[in-house]
C-alpha cells in the first residue's frame, strides 16, 4: 500500500471525525492530533476549516458519482436509474454525517438548481439526468426536461430519507428500503411511455 501524503492523511482523519461525529467534530486541532502534526501544519494544505470540509464533500460527491455511474450502466435504463437512486440510500445509511453535510445542511458553496445543475456542476446529478435523457431519447420515458425530472426524483428520494432519519417512519431499515424503492418505482411509472 503506498504511503499517504500529508494532505491525504489530513483528509482521511477529517473524514473519520465527520463520519463519527458530524461536521462539528471536525476541528483543526482534532484533525492534527489524529494525524500527528500541529494544527498550524494543516494550514499549509488547507487554508481554513471550511476548505477542508468542502474538500471532504467534493470527494464524497466524486466517489458517489463513480458508484452511480457504474450502477447506471445497466442495460435496462429503468433499472440503472433505480440502482443509482438506491445507492443514494446506501450512502445515507453508511455515512449519515457526510450525507447530512453534503445534502442537508445549508452551505454557501452548495450547488443551486437549476443553473449549477444544468451547467453539469454536480457529478452525481449528471448521472441521473443523463440516464433520464437517454430513456427519453429511446422512447422509454415521456419527453420532458430531464433536469426537472431528475430534481423531482431526487427530491422524492431525499425527502423520504430525511423523514426516515428524523424518525417519521415506524419501519426498520429493511422495511424502509422496500418502501423507498416502491415509491421510486411509482414515480417512474408516471414518466414511462
Amino acid at each position: 500500500m503506498p504511503k499517504l501524503s500529508t494532505p491525504e492523511k489530513i483528509l482521511r482523519a477529517a473524514r473519520k471525525l465527520m463520519d463519527s461525529g458530524g461536521a462539528d467534530a471536525v476541528s483543526m486541532r482534532r484533525v492534527a492530533e489524529a494525524v500527528g502534526i500541529t494544527p498550524m501544519a494543516i494550514y499549509r494544505h488547507f487554508p481554513n476549516r471550511e476548505a477542508l470540509l468542502k474538500r471532504i464533500s467534493d470527494d464524497s460527491f466524486a466517489s458517489v458519482a463513480q458508484d452511480w455511474e457504474k450502477r447506471s450502466k445497466h442495460r435496462d435504463v429503468y433499472k440503472g436509474l433505480l440502482k443509482s437512486l438506491e445507492q443514494y440510500l446506501d450512502y445515507a445509511q453508511t455515512h449519515p454525517n457526510l450525507f447530512d453535510h453534503a445534502f442537508s445542511v445549508r452551505r454557501d458553496d452548495a450547488r443551486r438548481f437549476p443553473e449549477d445543475f444544468r451547467d453539469r456542476q454536480s457529478p452525481t446529478f449528471n448521472v441521473i439526468a443523463d440516464k433520464l435523457a437517454e430513456g427519453m431519447e429511446r422512447g422509454l420515458f415521456r419527453r420532458a426536461d430531464p433536469w426537472d425530472v431528475a430534481m423531482t426524483l431526487w427530491g422524492l428520494g431525499h425527502g423520504l430519507i430525511a423523514l426516515y432519519r428524523a424518525g417519521r417512519f415506524n419501519y426498520d431499515e429493511k422495511q424502509f428500503r422496500a418502501f423507498y424503492l416502491k415509491s421510486l418505482e411509482t414515480a417512474f411509472d408516471g414518466i414511462k411511455q
